[in-house]
């Protein structure tokens, strides 16, 4: 296993190590009629004794603080969790405040900043503790329906139903390296499971964890995302403007030209683009069903000083996992009220076995309906290849544009010629007859139109 990087800080330690000097307000505990059992619901032996040593050893009187804080200047509700109590384990005091947590956050307008380490749910109260995570769930249900972001940072351990509610439920999951990270303890998984699944790094390579930020990045990088997610948007948000094109500025004069000039090497990709129409941007990573891929960029970025949520494709064949996380992006703007620009570069969705196992047409399915059901505006620009399904299901529905660079096809005149059973010296008259040149997209009303600098 690899070796715990950060060392295990208190509750109130996590909070210093984020919130702005002297802004921590801890939320009165909630009333409560639990307390009428000394060893709790169950009467479980020892129990008070229990938490009167984890009192007297941490100073807090429940494994979790909560309060509001400022973190970069921006008011969060902020809940952190104290390992040292009773292993930052959930039991319905426990619920009891994080719910408290939540509702004053909503009754706030104030996004949740999650800081975990918990062990799961706790043992002395039985399913009475483990019911807390449906009272969890619904809390960060009723928050997301109010348009607030939640924000996880996982700290170490983060394992049992703490991961699998505030922490991989969150909208952005950041970990800190070397923190232990799953739904199976140490204590309860299988004595041959492979540690490194287990870890901060292993749930980024799963699609479980957006980014492995180092602790002392972690005040900073948190500001940037609130700033991110939680930016005044109007409750109707403006479309994004569609980024300048970068390269060429005349059309092609043939179909073959427009599909040679989309796979030219020297032809600008996402990430120039993207580095010129936002001054800062930060990515989301994974799928949240086990997958990542490279090929798509997914994130929020500013642009004149506003939020704009992206999906851009670099130009690979798109992978399922691409794809999913991009229906995670639509869906996160969507609910953020966030406007969304996509790019879309790919000569199609990968075709090969492995895609088709990992679910391709499903996750395609999904993207195409998540761009469907969104009500804030897309905008969609064309950089690169536009390549059939693969392609369109990322493309802003009436609000698309190209650049001279680009084609959008319904497949690659390579491929509708093998359908068609074309020979191959016909390749390049089938690109003039599939109409795929930008001005053509222009001519035929499925573009709004050509974009230059």
């Amino acid at each position: 296993m690899p070796e715990r990087t950060t060392a295990r800080t208190t509750a109130r330690g996590a909070v210093a190590a984020v919130a702005d000097e002297g802004s921590f307000t801890e939320l009165p505990p909630p009333p409560t009629d639990r307390a009428g059992k000394p060893n709790g619901p169950l009467d479980w032996q020892g129990y008070a004794d229990s938490r009167a040593r984890a009192t007297e050893r941490t100073g807090e009187t429940e494994s979790v603080v909560c309060g509001t804080a400022a973190v970069g200047g921006r008011e969060v509700a902020l809940l952190s969790f104290e390992f040292g109590f009773l292993g930052g384990s959930l039991g319905e005091r426990t619920g009891d405040r994080i719910e408290a947590a939540y509702t004053h956050a909503r009754e706030h307008r104030l996004p949740v900043v999650s800081l975990i380490a918990t062990g799961g749910s706790r043992m002395q109260e039985g399913m009475l503790a483990l019911t807390q995570l449906q009272r969890v769930a619904r809390q960060s249900a009723l928050t997301r329906a109010a348009g607030l972001a939640q924000l996880a940072v996982v700290r170490d351990p983060t394992t049992g139903g703490g991961w699998a509610t505030l922490g991989a439920g969150a909208d952005v999951v950041l970990a800190l390296p070397g923190a232990q990270v799953g739904f199976a303890g140490s204590r309860v998984r299988p004595p041959d499971a492979d540690p490194a699944a287990y870890t901060a790094q292993g749930q980024l390579a799963a699609g479980a964890v957006d980014e492995v930020v180092r602790p002392e990045e972690l005040a900073g990088r948190l500001a940037l995302w609130l700033r991110l997610l939680s930016a005044e948007a109007p409750h109707a948000p403006t479309a994004a403007d569609p980024p300048r094109a970068l390269g060429r500025t005349d059309l092609p004069a043939t179909g073959w030209d427009a599909v040679e000039r989309a796979r030219s090497a020297q032809r600008p990709r996402a990430g120039a683009y993207l580095d010129a129409y936002f001054t800062e941007r930060l990515a989301i990573s994974g799928d949240r069903c086990g997958g990542t891929d490279p090929g798509m960029l997914c994130g929020f970025g500013l642009h004149e000083g506003r939020p704009v949520a992206f999906a851009a494709q670099a130009g690979t064949a798109t992978r399922p996992a691409g794809y999913r996380t991009a229906a995670r992006l639509v869906r996160l703007a969507e609910h953020l009220r966030i406007p969304v620009l996509t790019l879309v570069d790919t000569p199609g969705a990968a075709n090969d076995a492995e895609a088709e196992r990992a679910g391709a047409g499903a996750a395609i399915a999904d993207l195409f309906a998540a761009v469907a059901a969104a009500t804030v505006p897309l905008t969609t620009l064309v950089i690169g290849e536009g390549g059939s399904g693969g392609a369109l299901a990322l493309a802003a529905p009436g609000n698309t544009w190209v650049t001279p660079d680009s084609y959008f096809s319904v497949i690659a005149p390579e491929l509708a010629a093998a359908i068609l059973k074309r020979p191959a010296d016909q390749v390049r008259s089938l690109a003039d007859e599939l109409r795929l040149r930008p001005q053509d997209l222009a001519e035929l009303a499925l573009v709004q139109g050509t974009v230059t600098r």
